[in-house]
């Protein structure tokens, strides 16, 4: 099955998540003086958000992946529950949030100045010893993990999923023929017995193991493989996927422990990576009971968690951008994996990169053209332009639409190789193909900051006409004669 099936098949599926809920609250503002009273920072406040934390993240990028999600979970019968529940009803149709009369909703409030996390404050109790919770959860569990295609679990180790939870509800999946994949916290994995797939970080698999192993280490791949077999032998789990930062991600099955799958990180630039390992869980999740094989949710959960941490916040990753990220992949062809094949984005993705960098208040600049025989030319424009901004986005016109523009005969070079050309400069930070005879519509998906380009007055530049018209700048950049394609070709023809 081809991946981007996998991921137009997500809209067919039901997914049910159980785990500890949050709400994420996030404070925006800038930090530019000491305190007089004592020595601390002033945090200007400017801005606040209120989003889905914890299990409730998962099933918020469940919804954004297209798939019919659902949640079970306990909260406080404060205000921070119903905010949590208001959330939910935007996410899902028929979540349960259990109320738990004497505990706060977990929450978690943190303070951002700029792009620097300054403090967390947590608010929350563990649902450990809560008896009428128990008896509506268990009243309800069989029914809704019948309804499902696959159950997931979120364990934050704030005691909704505690021992004897876990076995219940892995339980009650076994007896209903559903697989159950695990997102651990802490170190008895025994509650876990009978899971399908556990999914812990390396810190966690070394926590739950007794190991000190990391990717550096020539003998990572056979320490990984013994930690695994310890972890089958004495908790009775199936399968372990050890998501390894920006090393990727490894499998290990109890079928055949002696043999480790791993594969590669997909982040581009990392931004946050708070939620990533939700984002992971979701669509390694979606992916499972869509179809996938293990290595090809594996691929599909890569791709989604190299997205999210892409993203300022908890954020979500929806089907779009991952069959964006596909398509990135077809239009530079195979082979080697690149950074700079990461460079090259759909006008959908730079536009959200680009509201991205305004939040951490950095300059967005974006010039285009079509850069056939790039020469000394085109770099003075493009080192001119950084030197303005501090994200170059560079608009690229494709084959289709250069033959429009000059003709049969061009472009010299087709739009995969003027692409990673362009990519490969470090003075340029994304590169955008378009098919358009201007750039005016990714000009309008993007919204720069600035735009910059060489040899255009306004009068005559329609781009800029419009980045001004919303608050935006327009910079004409200085012009290094004697250099064009034109007159390139014309000396090679002799």
């Amino acid at each position: 099955m081809l991946l981007s099936t996998i991921v137009k098949s997500y809209q067919n599926i039901s997914v049910l998540c159980i785990g500890d809920v949050m709400l994420d609250h996030f404070l925006y503002g800038k930090v530019e003086r000491i305190s007089p009273e004592a020595p601390v920072p002033v945090f200007n406040f400017r801005k606040e958000k209120r989003m889905l934390g914890g299990a409730g993240n998962v099933v918020a990028n469940l919804n954004s992946l297209g798939c019919s999600a659902n949640l079970i979970s306990f909260i406080g019968a404060d205000s921070a529950g119903a905010e949590v529940q208001r959330l939910l009803a935007d996410v899902s149709a028929d979540s349960l949030s259990i109320e738990v009369p004497g505990y706060p909703t977990i929450e978690k409030t943190r303070v951002i100045a700029g792009n620097s996390h300054l403090l967390r404050i947590d608010n929350e109790r563990r649902f450990d010893d809560v008896a009428e919770a128990d008896a509506v959860l268990d009243a309800q569990l069989s029914a809704r993990v019948a309804r499902a295609d696959i159950v997931l679990l979120s364990d934050y180790a704030k005691g909704m999923l505690s021992p004897a939870r876990c076995q219940r509800i892995i339980h009650a999946c076994r007896e209903a023929g559903k697989p159950v994949i695990i997102d651990p916290k802490g170190s008895d994995y025994a509650k876990y017995r009978g899971a399908t797939v556990v999914k812990p970080n390396l810190k966690e698999f070394n926590q739950a193991t007794g190991m000190a192993i990391s990717p550096e280490q020539p003998d990572f791949l056979e320490g990984l493989s013994r930690g695994a077999r310890q972890l089958f032998h004495d908790c009775g789990i199936e399968n372990l996927l050890v998501t390894l930062s920006e090393h990727g991600m490894a499998f290990v099955s109890s079928q055949d422990a002696d043999t480790v799958f791993q594969i590669p990180t997909e982040a581009r630039e990392v931004f946050d990576v708070s939620g990533a390992g939700d984002t992971s869980l979701a669509a390694f999740g979606a992916s499972m009971a869509a179809g996938a094989s293990i290595k090809q949710a594996m691929k599909l959960a890569n791709i989604a968690s190299g997205i999210a941490v892409g993203k300022l916040g908890t954020s979500c990753v929806t089907a779009l951008e991952i069959q964006d990220a596909l398509s990135r992949r077809r239009s530079v062809g195979a082979g080697l994996g690149w950074k700079q094949k990461r460079k090259i984005v759909s006008a959908r993705e730079a536009a959200e990169i680009a509201a991205q960098c305004r939040e951490q208040d950095r300059k967005v600049g974006f010039t285009n053209g079509c850069f056939d025989l790039l020469h000394q030319g085109h770099l003075h424009s493009l080192m001119q332009a950084r030197e303005h901004c501090d994200v170059l986005m560079v608009g690229l016109n494709t084959d289709a639409s250069i033959k429009r523009l000059k003709g049969p005969e061009r472009p010299i070079q087709d739009e995969k190789t003027r692409a990673l050309l362009l990519a490969s400069l470090e003075f340029v930070d994304f590169v955008i193909m378009f098919d358009d005879d201007t750039a005016l519509p990714t000009v309008d998906a993007v919204r720069p900051d600035l735009i910059l380009k060489e040899g255009y007055t306004i009068d005559r530049w329609p781009e800029a006409q419009f980045v001004e018209s919303y608050g935006g700048k327009a910079v004409t950049l200085a012009r290094l004669d004697g250099f064009s394609t034109t007159n390139t070709i014309a000396r090679m023809k002799g």
